[in-house]
């Protein structure tokens, strides 16, 4: 059990810190997923940003993800969607609108003017404040894929066990701290797992990027290394 998505983050902080980074670019999915990259950003020297995916929910059934969308339009698919329900063509592509257009909102507002951050040839850790069905994490994924990172590291403090197949798929290395049998939601391992709003992502955001600045280094990281193991891989 975690006291909240701070003392998460620099649990996991810690297993990661073993690992050796080219110029480390923390990618979040908001709005939770940014509490914990800013203290990885933070606590590893790292670069951070967002990696903007959206659910897409169920007909009649908003909560029940069919998969997700990412900010390129890419859509993923969960394996049961089609299987289980009665997905329409126009029912997907309005769906699809819907969330691209809270994409669009988000993306100008959690990037004000900063441009996106550049993944090719780096060490690119993807991480959110946890994995339940696994949607919008294998939807950002496909997305960094595709822009040539030198590997993507998917880190998160809970992982749902009948996701990790999937999700190791998609990437080159997975680093959680549980993920145990009977898991139903993400909040049941955290006591504090408010809801976080627009306002303390868009800060947390600009606070990383004053960081970079006042280091000197404008996002042009070199090798990290630490002193500890990763924990589960």
């Amino acid at each position: 059990m975690f006291r909240n998505r701070e003392d998460a983050a620099l649990q996991l902080a810690e297993s990661l810190k073993g690992r050796q980074f080219q110029r480390p670019l923390i990618l979040a999915i908001p709005r939770g997923g940014v509490v914990i990259g800013a203290v990885l950003a933070q606590e590893l020297g790292a670069e951070l940003d967002v990696v903007l995916s959206r659910k897409l929910g169920a007909p009649e059934q908003p909560e029940l993800a069919i998969g997700a969308i990412c900010e390129d339009g890419k859509v993923y698919f969960n394996h049961y969607a089609e299987e289980l329900l009665d997905l329409s063509d126009d029912y997907v592509m309005e769906e699809s609108r819907h969330q691209l257009a809270e994409i669009e909102r988000r993306k100008k507002l959690f990037r004000e003017d900063r441009p996106p951050a550049s993944i090719t040839g780096r060490s690119v850790i993807v991480t959110d404040d946890g994995i339940a069905t696994g949607s919008t994490m294998i939807a950002g994924l496909q997305t960094i894929k595709a822009q040539s990172p030198l590997e993507i590291v998917v880190a998160v403090p809970v992982n749902s066990p009948e996701r990790i197949p999937e999700i190791r798929h998609w990437c080159d290395d997975l680093v959680y701290l549980e993920a145990p049998e009977g898991f139903w939601a993400i909040g049941q391992f955290y006591e504090d797992f408010s809801q976080i709003q627009d306002e303390e992502v868009v800060a947390l955001l600009r606070q990383s990027a004053t960081s970079i600045i006042d280091r000197g280094e404008n996002g042009q990281h070199g090798s990290f290394r630490g002193n500890s193991r990763p924990a589960h891989v």
